[in-house]
């Protein structure tokens, strides 16, 4: 029998089934095509897709994923398509502040499309701290926030409201910085619904890796549009396992660099120690802030000897 098609977002997968959510409202559990197998297609959560479904009923038997469109991006970790912005939360303290870290996703954001924001939790502990973390990356043109242990998140709230209405965010932050907290104060909806697909599936809250991606409106009860990524795991990222990116890349994915590149006395500067460089250069003068390239440099001498060969990708 003749079939229709039906356009739709993946939200959520469990053991090959698909939960896709259509741009009626309607959602759907559903199977992949056979063929997405032999072809080496991985559907990801976050992905726009077709349905096709049967004339005579929408059963769910009679739905399956036609076709997935193409994508924006794609991460390998985690397994995610399709990221606007992405919250990175530092601690200003206890633990120590892993800025490293916070630089090596700021980048593979850039690198991906993916609007960086930077989260600065636990103030209350070092409150000098966390306003120099804040007003480095605010130097560099990030979006920065403070919050503290015990106080309110309606700053983050409101930028979220305004700026990410319509947008899939996602919230990413090595263990221990209060990003379940964060997450917990920003939307108190979410451990509900969270709770309710563990108890759904008969897993603990966060004894699998699934991504999910949850509806603003529904997480915020408003009329906001976009998704908001339930992210377990998604903290630290190695770039020994996963080379998202070349060492030739890695400039680029540092914005407060982009006046200065094309500058330096030699045309292969790798910004790192040479002589005549302008990124250095602006270092010293106070431009660029020092920690940003430092991380710079550590990140740097992670990539510097993958190949290109090597490069892994979740498509």
């Amino acid at each position: 029998m003749e079939t229709e098609l039906i356009r739709g977002r993946v939200t959520g997968s469990e053991g090959g089934i698909y939960t896709v959510r259509t741009e009626d409202g309607d959602t759907y559990e559903c199977p992949a095509r056979g063929v997405f197998r032999h072809e080496g297609l991985k559907v990801l959560v976050g992905d726009n897709v077709e349905l096709r479904a049967s004339l005579d009923g929408k059963s769910a038997g009679g739905l399956f994923i036609y076709s997935v469109e193409k994508r924006k991006n794609a991460l390998l970790r985690p397994p995610m398509a399709n990221l606007d912005m992405l919250f990175v939360v530092v601690a200003a303290a206890k633990p120590d502040p892993d800025t490293v870290n916070a630089d090596k996703l700021i980048a593979i954001a850039e690198q991906n499309g993916i609007e960086p924001v930077v989260v600065v939790t636990k103030s209350d502990l070092d409150i000098k701290r966390a306003e120099e973390l804040k007003d480095i990356y605010r130097s560099c043109k990030i979006n920065a926030f403070v919050t503290r242990s015990d106080g309110d998140v309606s700053e983050v709230y409101e930028f979220i409201k305004n700026k990410a209405s319509g947008l899939t965010s996602a919230f990413a932050g090595a263990s221990g910085v209060g990003k379940s907290t964060l997450m917990t104060k920003l939307f108190p909806e979410l451990s509900l619904r969270t709770g309710e697909i563990s108890k759904k599936i008969s897993r603990g809250r966060h004894t699998t890796r699934t991504v999910r991606l949850f509806c603003m409106s529904e997480l915020l009860g408003g009329g906001e549009r976009g998704y908001i990524a339930d992210t377990p795991g998604f903290g630290l990222l190695d770039f020994t396992s996963f080379d998202f990116f070349s060492k030739e890349d890695l400039p680029y994915n540092f914005r407060e660099f982009a006046p200065y590149l094309g500058q330096c006395r030699y045309t292969k500067c790798t910004h790192r120690t040479e002589e005549g460089c302008a990124v250095i250069d602006a270092v010293k003068c106070g431009e660029i802030p020092a920690p940003r390239h430092e991380s710079y440099r550590i990140i740097y001498e992670d990539l510097k000897d993958k190949h290109k060969w090597q490069k892994k990708t979740s498509e």
